[in-house]
């Protein structure tokens, strides 16, 4: 049976890629109206797959897997997005989902709410941290075994349909029912818009969604009241989004018909975007923080202020994504997304990295940037004299592998630092800080949210003997060396469960060695 489906996977394949390759892909939207000999034949062969083949077989799944396949040879930024996908990232890119507004842990076969979201259903009905949810609607969610995903289905739903909740309220030991309409929640894309010191605005950006231009300027405004005179604009980890959003930000700080990108199509033609001065924020400081996971778009905005000499970028070398893609419809809610274009930055420079046909090693490849000394030493990023260009003010920048920046931030890590740095910031310590919090939380006391940040934490040593045993108990391998690293990160969770996004990020910038470099370079002029 396997080698007969490895037969059909490669007559599918084979016909397929006719049928793919021959229209250069921008012609998928016409292809239900051509009739071409490959279509044909791929017709013809599913209708005998389907009427006439031994044993019963699903062709819908199996050409899933067949375009997969396919898609798998192309560039390493195409992908096929299956309809139990496609929600989720339509969501995430939209900037909101329609459901309750909750995010939470299963405890003991129990869902568990870790966080209630802000502007959501279930910050208006009351919910808080520490809840149970019990019932939904009579449907029991408790001791089930249900996975994560069954119980998102449950708690989802369309808009202003109603969902009865059955409550167990830990700390005080309750029961009681809420009655809510689910609705929008936000999925908001700026984390954090706060004044860093009386001279110096941040805010961080964590992918360029729909909503992104809206948030970034409603908390520039809000900024602007505070005189600053330079920007901290946060791009670490941000692994792009929608172009348009990046090139509105990038708008804000350019002046009138400023290049901000160029982009070819698969036809060979370009196009050149311009600024239109908008945003009126051209002459403060602008200091644009990047690392090796910043991607696509946000190389676009750090390329655009680089290019024209706006404002300084710091950091480390960016991922190196310069294809842009375009969501396709397949039928039955499948999708593909598809590398239909490439962009350039003002100067002229592709920043996409080489790629062959092996994807791992695409991706692999900014993990070696440690064996190689890249990520301590700026000299030892890779430089092509061959892709060197020149900016307006005679600056050289290079092409060919991600955004280098002007003002480095090494990363000196030991394998093992770096391990922990990992544990540091993820979910662990989000997972801790709930079970900690959640045996007793009568006995924590925090200030609010508008001053935790700059508060120190209570009982430092107790939390980080706890953390100590969690670590033992979870057999989390974890070295104690930098208890100020640890309780920052505690404190972060605590301030992420209880206020949110916003304040988890001012607490986790504080000593950040980005920020202090910012700060030497603004001060002092150097960096």
């Amino acid at each position: 049976m396997k080698n007969i489906r490895n037969t059909i996977l490669l007559v599918l394949l084979s016909l397929l890629i006719g049928v793919y390759v021959g229209t250069n892909f921008q012609l998928a939207p016409r292809l239900v109206k051509r009739t071409t000999s490959a279509q044909k034949k791929l017709d013809r062969f599913l209708y005998y797959l389907s009427n006439n083949y031994v044993e019963e077989v699903d062709s819908d799944s199996l050409v899933g897997v067949v375009i997969e396949s396919i898609i798998d040879r192309l560039d390493p930024h195409s992908t096929f997005i299956p309809k139990t996908a496609s929600q989720e990232l339509a969501e995430n890119m939209q900037g909101e989902f329609v459901g309750i507004g909750v995010s939470f842990f299963m405890v003991e076969d129990t869902v568990a709410v870790v966080r209630v979201l802000n502007g959501g259903p279930s910050e208006a009905a009351g919910l808080l941290p520490g809840d149970r949810i019990m019932l939904a609607n009579n449907d029991s969610l408790f001791q089930q075994n249900y996975s994560s995903e069954e119980i998102v289905s449950k708690l989802k739903g369309p808009p202003n349909t109603e969902v009865e909740l059955a409550i167990y309220r830990k700390q005080n030991d309750s029961v009681f029912w809420v009655n809510m309409k689910r609705g929008a929640v936000p999925l908001k894309s700026v984390d954090a818009a706060y004044m860093i010191d009386d001279a110096t605005a941040y805010i961080k950006i964590n992918r360029f969604s729909q909503t992104t231009y809206q948030e970034f300027a409603k908390a520039l405004n809000a900024l602007k009241w505070k005189k600053f005179n330079n920007l901290v604009l946060d791009l670490r980890d941000n692994p792009g989004g929608y172009l348009y959003a990046a090139v509105l930000v990038a708008d804000t700080f350019l002046e009138a018909d400023t290049p901000i990108v160029i982009t070819e199509a698969n036809n060979g033609e370009r196009e050149e975007t311009l600024a239109t001065a908008s945003g009126g924020l051209t002459q403060e400081g602008l200091y644009i923080l990047v690392n090796e996971q910043s991607a696509s778009a946000s190389e676009i905005l750090a390329g655009a202020v680089q290019d024209n000499d706006r404002g300084w970028i710091v950091g480390r070398r960016s991922f190196g994504k310069g294809l842009v893609q375009q969501q396709l419809p397949l039928g039955d809610g499948d999708a593909v997304r598809l590398t239909t274009a490439r962009y350039f930055t003002p100067t002229g420079r592709s920043i996409q990295r080489p790629y062959g046909d092996n994807r791992e090693a695409y991706y692999a490849e900014v993990a070696e940037r440690f064996e190689r000394g890249e990520m301590e030493d700026a000299n030892k990023i890779p430089q092509n004299d061959s892709l060197s260009y020149t900016t307006p003010k005679g600056r050289t920048v290079y092409g060919g592998g991600g955004i280098t920046p002007d003002i480095f931030v090494p990363n000196t890590n030991s394998e093992e630092e770096e391990w922990n740095r990992f544990v540091l910031r993820s979910n662990v310590i989000n997972h801790f800080v709930f079970t900690t919090l959640d045996k007793n939380r009568a006995a924590y006391s925090f200030p609010a949210a508008s001053t935790f940040s700059n508060t120190p934490l209570e009982n430092t040593s107790q939390w980080l003997k706890e953390f100590k045993a969690y670590c033992e108990q979870n057999r989390i391998p974890f070295t104690f060396k930098d208890e100020a690293q640890i309780l920052n990160a505690i404190k972060a969770y605590i301030g992420l469960q209880l206020y949110g996004e916003a304040v988890f990020t001012e607490v986790r910038n504080q000593n950040d060695p980005f920020l202090a470099r910012v700060k030497a370079h603004s001060t002092q002029g150097t960096d």
